[in-house]
């Protein structure tokens, strides 16, 4: 008599025991028992006992290749010798000052040495908070009040951001969000330069936001000649043009995606790889809006004008300290042009299994990001002439497909973004490691075939 092979969902529970239990004791006491959304899936998350270099090894000891890299933060890998020196020699001197420091300065310094545009530079702790402080700077220097954001790109999950992130894009990615609050905020079609426009002269707008590189982390990429449109009109009209370089930020070079693409906006947000890995984030742009900031000593402008911002871990020592010893070693490119290299042979080895499979599908992205997308090539998706639909890119390759592969991504040793099925690459992997993340690929395609999950 045979018995059949365990499904992928019932292989991963049954390897991971210990996981479980830790998950059974989460959920008494946390939502959904994780701390981020995008931690939790079915039938239990793992739980990560240590990391080092390229992978991280869970409590039931299995080891993974981290295509999540601290959310995109660990552009080094776990651990990196510069990072971890750095970060115990300061916590030997204090953890918080309540005061200014010589750190702050020279982390400000860098940043300003890397970013194009960054006159000046205001740090924060998260990127939500910076995206917010970004708009309210826009806000007080125009005088207007609309936003322009655009389909599927996600700012953070401050009130007025939280419109338009997830298909079906009429519907706010958040409930207890008064629509009042949302009227202020336009949504416009990606790559749509002309709605663009229509939206400009049909409102008083102060800035348009968006993820240059493509809304979440290149779920809908964005066409460079739409970049450079899009500085054009707001340029001649006075709107704030804000960069979320968030993800893109140091990641796609060491000036992020206003050196990849060659445009320069007004404000840009920053956080994930600003920060060494730690919690830290900043705004940076033009000093005549970044000076809305700064006290005048005019009691009345002070008062009145001025933005107010202030936050208890802004700029503290420890997080400076490992964000300068990570962006002395950014600043250079050499490790983006060499991750870039590894990312173009990634998404290569990936799409020639999809092909060696028959599967339908394809792996896109730009620089150290990837994508995966079944059931679609990426010209039947419109990658291929920017004609693409951003809710159908959105919804992806939907749950049926994006969850059992997530498994068998895992139980094959890599682990990726949950439900876009994103990657980010660190500077700690190799050749050998992308040949592995390849083989991982190819074999969960067979284990999804073996179980009749693709056509």
């Amino acid at each position: 008599m045979t018995t059949s092979r365990p499904t992928i969902e019932q292989e991963y529970a049954a390897a991971r025991p210990k996981s479980k239990a830790l998950y059974e004791r989460a959920r008494q006491s946390m939502p959904s028992g994780a701390a981020h959304d995008g931690r939790v899936f079915s039938p239990f998350p793992f739980y990560v006992e240590r990391a080092d270099g390229a992978r991280k090894w869970d409590v039931d000891g299995h080891a993974y290749i981290d295509c999540w890299s601290g959310h995109g933060a660990l552009m080094l890998g776990h651990n990196h010798p510069a990072v971890v020196r750095a970060i115990t020699e300061q916590a030997k001197k204090g953890l918080h000052y309540s005061a200014c420091s010589e750190l702050e300065v020279r982390w400000a310094e860098l940043i300003r040495g890397c970013v194009p545009g960054a006159e000046r530079v205001r740090f924060t702790l998260t990127g939500t908070e910076t995206t917010s402080l970004a708009v309210r700077v826009a806000r007080a220097f125009t005088g207007r009040d609309d936003i322009v954001k655009f389909e599927s790109h996600f700012h953070g999950v401050h009130d007025a951001f939280v419109a338009a992130v997830k298909d079906p894009f009429e519907i706010p990615a958040s409930a207890g969000v008064p629509a009042s609050t949302l009227k202020t905020t336009l949504v416009a079609r990606c790559n749509d330069i002309a709605h663009v426009r229509e939206l400009l002269d049909e409102h008083p707008v102060a800035a348009v936001i968006l993820e240059p590189a493509g809304g979440r982390s290149m779920t809908v990429p964005s066409n460079p000649a739409f970049l450079k449109a899009l500085r054009e009109e707001t340029t001649k009209r006075g709107v704030v043009l804000i960069f979320d370089e968030v993800v893109t930020g140091f990641r796609m070079a060491a000036g992020g995606a206003q050196e990849y693409f060659g445009v320069t906006a007004d404000l840009t947000c920053l956080a994930k790889a600003v920060a060494g890995g730690l919690p830290g984030a900043a705004l940076v742009g033009r000093a005549d809006l970044m000076d809305s900031i700064a006290f005048s000593g005019d009691a009345k402008r002070d008062r009145t004008k001025r933005v107010a911002d202030q936050g208890t871990y802004s700029g503290t020592p420890l997080v400076a300290a490992a964000a300068i010893a990570q962006l002395e070693i950014l600043k250079t490119g050499e490790v983006q042009r060499e991750l870039n290299r590894l990312g173009d042979r990634l998404r290569a080895g990936m799409n020639q299994a999809l092909k060696t499979r028959g599967v339908r599908g394809c792996v896109y992205g730009a620089s150290s990001m990837f994508r995966v997308f079944l059931g679609a090539d990426a010209a039947e998706l419109g990658l291929d002439d920017w004609t693409m639909d951003a809710a159908r890119l959105d919804r992806g390759m939907g749950a049926a497909l994006s969850g059992p592969l997530h498994l068998a991504m895992l139980v094959n040793g890599v682990d990726t973004s949950r439900g876009n099925s994103n990657g980010w690459m660190n500077g700690a992997m190799t050749d050998k490691d992308i040949d592995q993340i390849v083989d991982a690929f190819d074999r969960s395609l067979a284990r999804l075939q073996e179980e009749r999950r693709l056509a």
